[in-house]
């Protein structure tokens, strides 16, 4: 007897929430006992294992012949990281960064989504194209962990609180940590399998494309480990670790888990139109309107945050009039793509110039 779709999605969810954490946990506990840093923790092992729902969905949708689903998953996680994460932690405190990380990851952040894109205008993202977003995404590891050894001692502190070392780590075997790792790879295959499965029956029982199911119900499902990890940190005051989580995951979701969808799946990713045209273009915006925290002394206001919760309001919306085939969907696409998003972008490069210039002038 099959398990019925409003059984698999909810359940999938929760076990990949569930191994998330767990191998977070593990993970974390495990570096630490073998001397790593708290930073290195919080940059790398924190960042990959908020991203592991991710990489779980993307082999099994890849191995399945459902790399839409792992398509639409990494887009949506990364627009939904930046709008909803970013969002709603700036409306509950002014995010100022100074984790010297977070000022070089944005741009590569960007770079890297239009990376993506070029290699989409044909349609697809062949195996070439996974092994050189593999290769990025190993590539930007080493890069954090040889840069952290220059961060300022305040960031190192924010970590050392959150993350500990080995001797403010409970007092678990190494056994045990390394049983949680195990418990939470098992929780991560299983509801990757169970989500993916519940998704595609779903989609195909009322006619949407995988597509639009991997850019909302599991790109939101999967993207639940990096809010509750930024909220935390954000509440106890600790927002380079908020804003790190969401940019580095963003990172690791277009090098790590594209690449792995577009190598496992054996004929790469294909890329409708509709997600080159308009999706992948939404996910470069909101990368660059994460722009001004890039920049010494900026920050997302509790305003922007607004803005950013409204404009994934928005998206959502139009992805399910578009999804409905209603008559008022090419009307919102074209006012996102054309005015909306243009111009929030022009006013923030803006107030990043004039916050910028004022910052140089207050120096003595």
């Amino acid at each position: 007897m099959s398990i019925p779709w409003y059984f698999l999605i909810p359940g999938g969810l929760l076990l990949l929430i569930l191994g998330a954490e767990l191998l977070v946990r593990g993970a974390s506990r495990l570096a630490a006992t073998f001397g790593v840093s708290p930073l290195i923790i919080g940059l790398t092992v924190v960042s990959v294992g908020t991203s592991s729902p991710e990489v779980a969905i993307a082999v099994r949708a890849a191995r399945t012949g459902q790399a839409d689903i792992a398509l639409g998953n990494v887009i949506g996680s990364n627009i939904f990281n930046i709008l909803v994460l970013l969002g709603l932690c700036a409306i509950l405190v002014t995010l100022i960064v100074a984790q010297r990380l977070v000022r070089v990851d944005i741009p590569i952040m960007i770079v890297l989504s239009l990376a993506v894109v070029v290699m989409a205008l044909d349609g697809r993202l062949s195996r070439l194209d996974g092994f050189l977003l593999l290769a990025a995404g190993f590539l930007y590891t080493g890069f954090v962990i040889h840069q952290a050894r220059n961060e300022e001692a305040a960031v190192e502190a924010e970590y050392e609180a959150e993350f500990g070392g080995a001797e403010n780590q409970a007092p678990v075997t190494t056994l045990g940590h390394g049983v949680l790792v195990l418990l939470g790879l098992a929780a991560l295959i299983l509801g990757a399998r169970w989500l993916v499965d519940g998704a595609t029956i779903f989609a195909r029982a009322l006619g949407i494309s995988e597509v639009v199911i991997g850019l909302t119900i599991v790109a939101i499902g999967t993207s639940m480990p990096e809010v509750a990890t930024s909220l935390a940190a954000v509440l106890r005051g600790e927002r380079d670790i908020a804003v790190g989580n969401a940019i580095g995951s963003n990172l690791f979701n277009l090098g790590l888990v594209l690449g792995l969808t577009a190598i496992v799946a054996p004929a790469g990713v294909a890329v409708p139109p509709g997600v080159l045209d308009f999706d992948l273009p939404i996910m470069v915006a909101v990368a660059i309107a994460a722009m001004p925290i890039a920049f010494t002394g900026l920050r997302i206001a509790r305003w922007e945050g607004v803005l950013f919760l409204a404009y994934y309001a928005a998206y959502l919306v139009y992805l399910l009039l578009d999804a409905s085939q209603h008559e008022t969907a090419p009307h919102l696409r074209g006012a996102l793509l054309w005015f909306v998003i243009p111009l929030t972008l022009l006013t923030l490069v803006v107030l990043a110039l004039h916050e910028r210039r004022l910052h140089i002038l207050s120096k003595p």
